[in-house]
């Protein structure tokens, strides 16, 4: 269900138009700006450009922890016992013991907090069994999530030299990170950590944002000599959430100023308009073959859109119904689109799902509809 909302989301994506505040400069290679309730995209620049995530990576390490532990496969208290190979992983660490035991509650936030490399291959070792087969679920995921430009060798994202083969982007990035927001907002929250000590090492997050901004939130750093210096942001501020990921600056200053200069631009610039209420009909969509011939059609979230600042009294919509929509129609299933403009302008389109199940008919009742359909 967690990957149908996902695919909920991101089904269809918002481009933005004539911008009432010219986007910041951006010194990264490749960035965007994406507003977490709806999937836009409010501004980008070679978002599917294949490029190294360096520690990016552990976003995927973390969410899949994060499912061990919801699915309960996994525990906070479990040891784990650390192995020569993760202990041995260079880069930023945990600085974790080799051939002890260590909780996966005091590994996960070293993963996260810390940023240890040790710390992720650990936690690699104990759900795969190995390395390479977490990385093998670490790829099905990214297929499952619609990441068609992602490929992970490992679970850290470490290398010793450049490593072609592991890449993402920026707009892969930004919908994992969304994900895992929406999935697991209990693992999301220990992002916001802004130090942790553990074997009496204390370490600082090295998100800088979570200093200088109070409403950013998250969410994870990344650097190599590949990669550059890489950031995924994200931060809520009123209704609103926004997720900015910015690869290839040159220094940590960079990082952090085009983040943030991008949120801020994205909070600024934009307005955020609730069309519909959670649970609300936006219409009764006709239905062939079933125990009822309507279905309410809206969505499972309050569908708030960002649109350029004053320009909310320009919104139109239009609701475009999939027919002949066939019982049997399942709760939550897509069966129309919601096309959006601003201003006369596309401004993305969303899909809206059925608000309830309809059975299929019996006999005579799909007969029927079947000589309606006929002679439509």
């Amino acid at each position: 269900m967690r990957f149908l909302a996902f695919l909920f989301v991101f089904l269809s994506v918002a481009t933005s138009h004539a911008q009432p505040i010219p986007v910041p400069t951006v010194s990264a290679r490749a960035w965007i700006l994406l507003d977490y309730a709806t999937g836009q995209v409010l501004a980008a620049q070679e978002a599917d450009t294949r490029l190294e995530p360096a520690s990016l990576t552990k976003v995927m390490t973390t969410y899949l922890v994060a499912e061990a532990l919801a699915q309960k496969t996994l525990s906070l208290a479990q040891p784990v016992t650390v192995s020569e190979r993760a202990w041995r992983t260079q880069g930023s660490r945990s600085f974790v013991p080799v051939n002890k035991g260590v909780s996966v509650d005091e590994l996960f936030k070293g993963m996260v907090i810390q940023s240890g490399n040790d710390a992720s291959v650990a936690l690699a070792e104990a759900i795969g069994g190995s390395e390479d087969a977490f990385a093998g679920m670490m790829n099905r995921t990214a297929q499952r999530m619609g990441l068609k430009d992602t490929h992970f060798l490992n679970a850290s994202g470490y290398f010793e030299g450049p490593a072609p083969n592991h890449y993402s982007t920026a707009r892969d990035l930004a919908r994992l990170a969304a994900a895992l927001i929406r999935d697991h907002p209990e693992t999301h929250a220990l992002h916001a950590t802004r130090e942790y000590t553990y074997n009496g090492i204390r370490q600082y997050n090295r998100n800088r944002l979570l200093w200088a901004d109070a409403t950013v939130d998250g969410l994870k750093t990344g650097h190599s000599s590949a990669a550059g210096f890489c950031l995924i942001a994200t931060a809520k501020r009123g209704p609103r959430r926004l997720i900015s990921v910015v690869l290839g600056t040159a220094s940590e200053d960079a990082r952090a100023r085009d983040s943030l200069n991008l949120l801020n631009w994205g909070f600024t610039g934009f307005d955020a308009v609730k069309l519909y209420d959670k649970g609300q009909a936006i219409s009764q969509i006709k239905v062939f073959k079933g125990v009822q011939n309507r279905v309410g059609a809206g969505f499972a979230e309050d569908f708030v859109v960002s649109v350029p600042r004053g320009m909310a009294d320009k919104v139109t919509v239009q609701l475009v119904s999939r027919q002949p929509l066939i019982a049997p129609v399942s709760a939550g299933s897509v069966v129309g689109t919601l096309k959006l403009a601003v201003g006369g302008q596309p401004w993305g389109e969303y899909p809206v799902v059925a608000q309830s199940a309809v059975p299929m008919a019996g006999f005579l009742g799909r007969l029927w509809d079947d000589i309606r359909l006929f002679f439509q």
